[in-house]
């Protein structure tokens, strides 16, 4: 119940209903107000968990405030490209990344950046050392434009070439993950995790910007 002669902000009141609500199917319904959702709908996420959540337009637009202090965060929806910027076999084992492909976001809750990796098991975490990353930034300045917990800077490496380097939402990495898992055969994957990546890569590729001249949030 809120006391009498105080006023309860939009999210503090949505927040407090999903407290008191079953939660509906993840997919079906909005996360935050039950509401009918599409296939095709955005996210948001806890950042405490660092689960993501479904949610309807209405819910999702309550928390695109990047400066706000709540707890969840929208996923914004934009795909950049650091055109000619690779990562070389040196500066990759520096920041202890096992294989070929990784996600690289910052944790805000615990203040550090973090980097994902696919496996058999799903995404696998590997602490970047602090130092290292720095040293990627600082000869990179244009990675300062990653929104913190929301997006993550997307990188693949080949055994022909240091790979590319892309900027996506949050989503779309743990998206990935979920298909690479479903797909990974024997030590490597496989032929279908290939294809996989390939195609993912290709979509990414198109729905991609130029990140030059874009200024840090």
């Amino acid at each position: 119940m809120i006391a009498a002669g105080r006023s309860a902000s939009p999210a503090s009141t949505l927040l407090r209903l999903m407290r008191d609500r079953p939660r509906p199917p993840a997919g079906e319904r909005c996360e935050m107000c039950a509401e009918p959702i599409g296939e095709s709908h955005p996210h948001v996420v806890n950042l405490d968990s660092r689960a993501l959540m479904c949610g309807c337009r209405a819910c999702y637009l309550l928390f695109t405030d990047e400066k706000a202090e709540l707890r969840y965060r929208a996923v914004p929806e934009r795909y950049l490209h650091f055109a000619g910027l690779t990562v070389d076999g040196r500066a990759w084992d520096e920041l202890q990344i096992p294989v070929g492909l990784a996600f690289l976001f910052r944790n805000s809750v615990q203040d550090r950046m973090v980097a994902f990796y696919p496996g058999p098991a799903g995404a696998t975490e590997s602490e970047l050392p602090l130092d290292a990353w720095a040293a990627v930034v600082e000869s990179s300045p244009e990675l300062a434009v990653l929104r913190p917990d929301v997006e993550a800077l997307l990188i693949r490496r080949t055994a022909q070439s240091d790979g590319s380097c892309h900027l996506v939402p949050i989503d779309a990495c743990y998206e990935l993950v979920g298909q690479l898992r479903s797909l990974w055969r024997g030590f490597d994957g496989g032929p279908e995790v290939r294809a996989a990546l390939d195609g993912f890569f290709a979509r990414v590729a198109e729905r991609s910007r130029p990140a030059a001249g874009i200024g840090a949030p």
